[in-house]
């Protein structure tokens, strides 16, 4: 099995080091970069399955690098794990509605690490071959594709994975605890509120379909997929 590539992007040599060694001794192919240019052209040389993104470096934060690899249509699928020492929840939310699948705070295990990486990208790589038609949505699990009248709908992984869930299980009602199991994955510790911020980035996606409504909100409940009206 070809290992996969991971990018590390952090400025503080000694941490990128470390990283390094230990995604190495994990069996990961990992390249490095310094800052958001040399980031640049390791993924256009290198085309990685992950990268690790450090919030401040020095020619531009790693938020906004993440914020411009989603809005590029080359990358918008990478996966994107933010590397931060800001604890705070309002950052963390910030890095998830910034385009980020995960966060990590310094200081981390390696083997916490390499277990959140293990996890987002074993996201990124469910799917089935089935196709799931609901409403003027389509998901193509084979392509891993999800379009309406013929128009692609991009989507990040972890998004993708969530409407894949829901639109397979439609109708049903789903606490957010139960889609961090089903979805995310027993044993990966995220907060709640990190469900919120995936839903909300997955009904902006799908405006542009008026298909935004199709994921409804049932308070004190959770959240369901449903054409039907609320």
């Amino acid at each position: 099995m070809t290992a996969k590539k991971i990018l590390i992007v952090e400025d503080e040599q000694a941490i990128r080091e470390m990283t390094a060694f230990h995604l190495s001794r994990a069996g990961y192919e990992v390249f490095e970069a310094q800052d958001c240019r040399e980031a640049r052209a390791l993924l256009a040389d290198n085309r990685p399955d992950l990268a690790l993104i450090d919030w401040m470096l020095p020619d531009m934060s790693g938020l906004e690098l993440t914020r411009t690899l989603k809005r590029d249509k080359e990358f918008d699928d990478l996966a994107i794990i933010m590397v931060t020492a800001r604890a705070d929840e309002r950052d963390k939310v910030s890095g998830l509605e910034g385009g980020a699948d995960d966060y990590i705070t310094k200081p981390f295990s390696p083997r916490e690490l390499v277990a959140r990486i293990r996890a987002v990208l074993r996201r990124a790589a469910n799917s089935t071959d089935e196709v799931v038609s609901a409403g003027v949505l389509e998901l193509d699990g084979a392509g891993h594709r999800v379009s309406s009248s013929g128009q692609e709908i991009k989507l990040g992984p972890t998004e993708y994975r969530l409407l894949h869930f829901l639109m397979t299980h439609a109708e049903r009602v789903y606490s957010r605890t139960q889609l961090l199991d089903r979805v995310w994955g027993a044993n990966v510790y995220v907060e709640e509120r990190t469900v919120d911020v995936h839903i909300r980035r997955l009904r902006k996606a799908l405006t542009a379909a008026s298909a935004d409504d199709y994921i409804q909100t049932v308070r004190g409940a959770g959240y369901r997929f449903s054409i039907r009206d609320v």
